[in-house]
């Protein structure tokens, strides 16, 4: 998209200062605009800036190899996770890029040096400057920009900002400056008025599963039967975005239906920089990922770990939540990107008077059903984010994520376009974030076919909503898929030019499970919600029942997955999907295929073959 507005932004100088002499590079650029913003005035010069830089993290080019050395079958090291404490050592940024970067600010930037601090986690530097301060050092022009939603404005600046070549390479990057106010965006569950009552008996539910999802269609696809032993070691955590929260009554209406001994059970209550139940909000999606998640687990002896990130006023996003999980990530005098993220503490009225870092430790599982496209953000941040996702899936953290509701592309037929741009009718395929990123496992979606019995093979969804898949344009291919992803492209060409996606990048989703009308209770009554946010919990809960059987024979919990389940030790272990496709962008999208595909990846879980295959693992 073009820049548009009221100004006209002309060329940066690259040397708009006599004291700035050093050659700058472009550090971190953008295309253009998100759609919606728009240029209105310069920035005030005398503003106070919060600038906050990213150091680049020690030993950060060994992540993988650290994390195949405990996660891969083939390891002698399976399973031997790190503490959070070995993590932040090992990946602490050296003094030489701390030195290098403060010696820029206080010489090229003649920023006092009493202005500048050291994050507690050696991370990040700060320092308050002036938006004259800012320009000055990082060659460029802030300006604020108005969305045409509200009237909302944003300071930030032009579509690149520059550093010295000797200090770039110590930067991973630095806000606020061109990234954008996007939050946190929920996967698009999809309604479709009341579900029919077939709360009367598991043989009723399993008559009209190719209908309505319930409980006992989900045992019965993925031959999921499982009581929990080893209850007070394991967690699995669930997360939440502030505004959508659930109505904790909902639980029994759904509870009445499918199962009744858990009637009175509640997920417990985490909140991160502030999260809480808004009332009014939109349960939808906390309601379905909560009632499945508890459902599946079908213990009350189980406890459940609800993630609530951001107050009522700032809302939040995925940093918040990593700050909360990991004080080496998040840091008092800064960090956020104050344009991503939500910024605690919030000053506004009655917004969270604190800073949540480090405060949970994180769950062995935890499941989120919200994303971006990766085109919302910069590739700097999004590696900054992925990078952090690997260090803690070191400590035998799990991250499962949605992979997205809209194929190939995104939500309304926005795709991209020749320049990279997001555009509706762009014939370019759009991937998601964090869905490429290879230290989550991205989930995408199947149904059962219509007129089909429960037991008969799955297809990848079809109605509704096509399920998100394709290849990163940020990430490279992953090591642990490279077999899997040259095997489809090889026997299953998708026949596209190499400018319509890029065959190189990291493929997705990893695995699938059902995702088309899920009966769930809101405000009282059953409600058909669709979409990978079903999917999402709903893996997340039988991979919970693997480690709390892993646990019980005093064993650790499975951590990164991914290095295992595409390994020749689980050959066999999914339900492989070869049916259907994930169309947008002008297309027809990718096809499954036997074996791994960009639809619903290595297939859907079936859990006794899981299980075994993760008992004989140490």
């Amino acid at each position: 998209m073009l820049l548009r507005g009221l100004v006209s932004l002309g060329a940066i100088s690259l040397a708009l200062a006599a004291h700035t002499p050093v050659k700058r590079v472009a550090h971190e650029s953008r295309r253009s605009l998100p759609a919606g913003w728009a240029p209105t005035r310069r920035a005030d010069p005398n503003r106070v800036l919060p600038l906050s830089i990213g150091l680049v993290q020690s030993n950060l080019d060994n992540l993988e190899e650290y994390l195949m050395d405990v996660s891969h079958p083939d390891s002698a090291n399976y399973g031997q996770h790190w503490t959070l404490q070995q993590v932040a050592d090992t990946f602490r940024p050296s003094a030489e890029s701390v030195e290098s970067v403060h010696k820029w600010l206080v010489e090229d930037g003649q920023i006092d040096a009493e202005r500048i601090r050291l994050s507690q986690s050696g991370a990040w530097i700060t320092a308050n400057v002036t938006v004259d301060e800012a320009e000055q050092l990082l060659g460029t022009e802030y300006y604020v920009y108005s969305h045409e939603e509200g009237g909302v404005e944003h300071l930030a600046c032009h579509d690149r900002y520059h550093l010295p070549a000797h200090v770039s390479k110590h930067v991973d990057l630095i806000t606020p400056t061109i990234h954008f106010d996007k939050m946190v965006k929920k996967r698009a569950t999809e309604t479709l008025g009341a579900a029919k009552d077939i709360g009367k008996g598991i043989a009723d539910e399993l008559e009209n599963c190719d209908k309505v999802i319930t409980l006992s269609c989900l045992r019965t696809l993925y031959d999921f039967v499982y009581e929990p032993i080893a209850t007070s070691k394991n967690t699995i955590g669930v997360v939440e975005y502030t505004p959508q929260s659930h109505i904790p009554s909902d639980f029994d209406v759904f509870f009445a239906n499918y199962s009744k001994s858990q009637i009175g059970e509640r997920p417990k209550l985490v909140p991160i920089d502030g999260g809480l139940l808004v009332p009014g909000g939109d349960p939808h999606e906390s309601n379905l990922d909560l009632q499945y998640v508890l459902g599946l687990i079908g213990s009350k002896k189980q406890e459940v770990q609800l993630y609530q990130v951001g107050d009522a006023v700032e809302g939040a996003s995925f940093d918040n939540l990593l700050n909360g999980l990991d004080a080496a990530y998040c840091t008092f005098e800064g960090g956020d990107d104050p344009t991503q993220d939500g910024i605690y503490p919030d000053t506004a009225p009655g917004g969270y008077k604190k800073n949540d870092c480090g405060t949970v430790k994180p769950a062995a599982v935890i499941s989120t059903s919200y994303g971006y496209q990766e085109a919302d953000l910069t590739p700097f941040y999004e590696r900054r984010q992925c990078a952090e996702y690997g260090k803690l899936s070191l400590t035998g953290v799990t991250f499962v994520y949605s992979s997205g509701d809209a194929g190939v592309g995104g939500s309304n037929d926005v795709c991209l376009d020749e320049d990279g741009n997001q555009v509706t009718g762009g014939t370019i395929f759009s991937p998601t974030f964090p869905g490429g990123c290879p230290y989550v496992t991205s989930v995408g979606a199947t149904q059962v076919v219509p007129g089909h019995k429960v037991t008969d093979p799955e297809s990848a969804v079809f109605q509704r909503f096509p399920s998100g898949g394709g290849f990163s344009n940020v990430f490279p291919r992953a090591s642990f898929q490279e077999s899997a992803v040259a095997n489809y492209l090889k026997k299953y060409p998708p026949g596209y030019a190499p400018t319509i996606y890029n065959a190189s990048g990291r493929g997705f989703p990893d695995v699938s499970a059902n995702g088309l009308n899920y009966s769930v209770a809101v405000n009282g009554s059953n409600v058909l919600v669709s979409g990978t946010s079903a999917s999402a919990p709903t893996f997340a809960a039988i991979l919970s029942a693997v480690n709390d059987a892993r646990l019980a024979l005093g064993k650790r919990t499975v951590g990164w997955i991914n290095p295992a389940i595409y390994s020749s030790a689980f050959d066999g272990a999914f339900n492989d999907i070869t049916n259907g496709s994930n169309p947008n962008c002008g297309s027809a999208g990718f096809f499954a295929r036997p074996g791994w595909d960009p639809v619903t990846g290595l297939g859907t879980p079936n859990f006794p073959k899981l299980l075994a295959r993760w008992l004989l693992l140490p």
